[in-house]
């Protein structure tokens, strides 16, 4: 059978699809990259919140089409749209074949090969996560690898403990397995991926954290970076920020949601940090680790967030001016506690609200990129565009942030020493050297 993936959200949605490919294929089915050639379609998806629950129905129905029209005649949804509606999807969009929950997507061959009209499987997404081969689709040269899932934080807008489940580690054992087995097959940096990455082991209760992971992947052989997505404000301890900055193959780039800065809000959010938590850790960040570039996300429109709150938000970027960030307008969810808040400003104001902070953080974000003219940094290259090499620093990571373009002697996966000659519109450009 002849099977296509689409995997839409997260990386940790992504890690979950490379394991069902690997799946698939050790099955006999073969992958194909073009859903009007497949015999069968599985579409892996996110909804966290009405955007990607949107593009999820979309992609959906884009590939229902061809049932009509080509030679698809299985369609499979997985993750989390149907773990989220369960008990409606099947009746809502009858185009779908078999829908699998997010604790079910090993079962992924079964839900292809069944004949099953309307097949459905919800299997525990609570249980521990599985241990499976991957088939690789990021690099070259680098890739995601998933220390933990779910959620424990229950956070006021937040319907990711509903849908992902309760927060699970992995052993370390099996995480440094996995990254050894990545190092040998050409991976040279690894970025770590959970919900909360900082929370890291503590669901263990055997005193393993964060660090104890981090110390035993530092010394895998063949691993150049190891970036962190994503550190929670109040779990970052002194032992971590240390580890960080003392080894060498941690990337000083940490990837840290604080979503808000006003006090009411962030009470309203459910979430353990005040300002003026966040902003002493900010300095002891950038005092223990000078080189470090901070990333944050951040939530407009929230209920309650007037234009005072909005101005001690910008305030607080103008003041701090943190290297990266992303600006999200509130999306109220069914069956969080914010959904039900009344005093609420309309959509369009707050898409207002979030054009004038990015505004403001694209401004930062340019000054920051004009000061790295003339330095010279390690830069991953990951191919060729139009002529010039392209690749990332240690300031950038994949999808999210920017790219350097440059000429030179280079090729896909090395590391190249480059010095930044130029910096518009959000790109850097330089020349090996």
């Amino acid at each position: 059978m002849k099977v296509s993936f689409t995997s839409l959200g997260c990386a940790k949605n992504l890690i979950d699809s490379e394991q069902m490919v690997a799946l698939v294929t050790a099955a006999g089915h073969e992958i194909v990259d073009d859903p009007a050639e497949a015999e069968a379609a599985v579409v892996n998806t996110c909804a966290f919140i009405e955007a990607a629950q949107q593009e999820a129905i979309d992609a959906i129905l884009e590939l229902a089409e061809l049932k009509n029209t080509g030679s698809l005649r299985r369609l499979v949804v997985t993750g989390c749209l149907p773990q989220r509606y369960q008990g409606d999807i099947l009746r809502e969009l009858p185009e779908i074949d078999a829908v699998l929950g997010t604790g079910s997507f090993p079962d992924i061959v079964e839900a292809l090969e069944s004949g099953e009209t309307h097949f459905a499987r919800f299997l525990d997404k609570n249980a521990p996560l599985p241990e499976l081969d991957r088939a690789i689709s990021t690099g070259p040269a680098w890739a995601y690898i998933k220390a933990a899932d779910g959620c424990d934080n229950r956070c006021a807008y937040c319907v990711i403990p509903s849908i992902r489940g309760r927060y699970r580690s992995r052993p370390v054992e099996a995480v440094v397995r996995e990254a050894r087995a990545l190092a040998e097959g050409g991976v040279k940096e690894l970025i770590l991926v959970a919900q909360n990455l900082t929370h890291y082991g503590k669901d263990f209760r055997d005193g393993t954290t964060l660090c104890t992971l981090l110390r035993e992947l530092s010394q895998i052989e063949g691993i150049r970076w190891i970036r962190l997505h994503y550190l929670y404000p109040h779990e970052m301890t002194d032992e971590l920020i240390d580890l960080i900055a003392s080894e060498k193959k941690i990337v000083k780039y940490l990837d840290m949601p604080i979503q808000h800065v006003n006090d009411s809000i962030l009470r309203r959010m459910r979430r353990p940090e005040t300002k003026a938590s966040i902003e002493a850790l900010i300095r002891k960040l950038r005092d223990r680790i000078p080189e470090v570039v901070l990333r944050t996300s951040l939530i407009v429109g929230l209920p309650g967030e007037g234009e005072e709150e909005l101005t001690e938000l910008m305030d607080f970027l103008e003041e701090n001016r943190l290297e990266r960030a992303g600006v999200f307008v509130y999306s109220p969810q069914e069956g969080t506690d914010a959904a039900v808040m009344t005093d609420r400003c309309t959509t369009e104001e707050a898409e207002a609200r979030r054009d004038r902070v990015m505004a403001l953080q694209n401004r930062i974000m340019d000054e920051y990129d004009r000061r790295q003219i003339g330095c010279i940094f390690d830069i991953l290259c990951e191919g060729m565009e139009d002529g010039l090499w392209v690749g990332r620093r240690y300031a950038d990571s994949p999808d999210i942030d920017e790219q350097v373009y440059f000429s030179g002697e280079a090729a896909p996966g090395d590391f190249v020493r480059v010095r930044i000659t130029g910096a518009e519109n959000g790109c850097l450009t330089g020349e090996a050297v």
